[in-house]
């Protein structure tokens, strides 16, 4: 298997904390672990990328510049991403790029000149990694408490959080069903609840 020359992630929920129809780049917050989970990944060359839903644009609820204020202060705090790829459409409007379509995740691994085969889609719900299954790349979910039981049970590779998924990727496509914490063993047995790893 060719080692992943990109990591897609979704972005409210699985890079930043969800704020439903977030217009406001002063509530963006990353989570927990990963600002050194994308500093692995560049330190390595491996591409990043954003490819996020944003119904709110169809609803009526933020604007096509609200997205990209948004997004710019994402990469403000994360960047500098590769990539960031963006579906304004509403869940009936029938488009290719809506997540789960594979749209969006085609056209990321085409601006950064990345086979859908050498990237891996990291995502909080069902949809994020059947966009990578459909577009033929690797998929690893990182459920949260929006997660539904029945998409967890239906992914292909689980990590408990965005640091494990990443470390679980340097090396090549994620393997095995769940995804081990890939912490050195003695912190594993020293981080008590409520520490986090990103310090």
């Amino acid at each position: 298997m060719s080692p992943v020359k990109a990591v897609l992630f979704d972005r409210d929920g699985t890079l930043v904390e969800d704020v439903p129809y977030n217009a406001d780049p002063d509530r963006v917050r990353p989570v927990d672990g990963a600002r050194e989970a994308l500093a692995l990944l560049r330190a390595r060359g491996i591409r990043t990328g954003v490819v996020t839903n944003q119904s709110g644009v169809a609803r009526g609820l933020l604007t096509d510049a609200d997205v990209r204020n948004v997004n710019h202060r994402v990469d403000e705090l994360l960047g500098p991403f590769d990539v960031f790829a963006v579906c304004p459409h509403g869940p009936d409007d029938g488009c290719h790029c809506r997540k789960p379509e594979p749209g969006m995740v085609l056209w990321a691994a085409g601006r950064i000149c990345t086979a859908p085969a050498d990237l891996v889609v990291i995502g909080d719900i069902g949809a994020d990694v059947e966009a990578a299954r459909r577009a033929g790349a690797h998929g690893i979910l990182v459920p949260t408490a929006q997660t539904r039981p029945e998409e967890t049970a239906a992914a292909d590779h689980v990590a408990p959080d965005l640091l494990t998924a990443v470390r679980a990727v340097l090396d090549g496509p994620p393997r095995g069903r769940v995804l081990a914490d890939e912490r050195p063993i003695q912190e594993a047995f020293t981080t008590g609840p409520g520490q986090g790893r990103c310090r």
